[in-house]
């Protein structure tokens, strides 16, 4: 794009570059870890610990999706996925977690890759906004994770 071009883009925001830059660090840091087992348990390792630095009420959402998940979806290994807590089978993610200080918004996003079934016709929601998980937030998260793996 150029100087002149009136749609206001300017690159990358800093948050945006920072999670890149995480990204890329994730990769090479999975790369280097030896077994398979090594591998899966230095990841989820690194899932807790982000959690555990994560600003409340980010935090506390976190820890219960990532409960919800583990025990709905025993198969989805944790991975950390541009910075933040993602579910992967096979090592491809399926659902992840975006704090809202990750990215200053106003409400933390329960997501879905393509990797998800959660297809539903020929239009269906891939992302969720969160402001607090409730029992009743809970259910629907188990729902869609138990949909998401098949």
């Amino acid at each position: 794009m150029t100087g002149s071009d009136s749609s206001g883009y300017e690159g990358f925001t800093a948050e945006e570059r920072a999670a890149m830059k995480e990204h890329a660090q994730e990769q090479k840091k999975a790369a280097r870890r030896g077994s398979r087992a090594d591998k899966a348990a230095a990841a989820l390792k690194d899932v807790l610990a982000k959690i555990a630095e994560m600003p409340e009420p980010d935090r506390t959402m976190a820890e219960r999706i990532h409960a919800v998940v583990t025990a709905t979806a025993p198969s989805l290994a944790p991975k950390l996925w541009y910075g933040m807590p993602a579910y992967a089978l096979d090592g491809k993610v399926v659902c992840f977690f975006q704090g809202a200080a990750k990215f200053k918004s106003r409400y933390s996003t329960l997501g879905f890759s393509d990797e998800a079934k959660l297809d539903d016709g020929p239009m269906w929601a891939a992302g969720f906004a969160l402001t607090e998980v409730t029992p009743e937030v809970e259910a629907r998260i188990t729902d869609l994770v138990k949909r998401s793996v098949g």
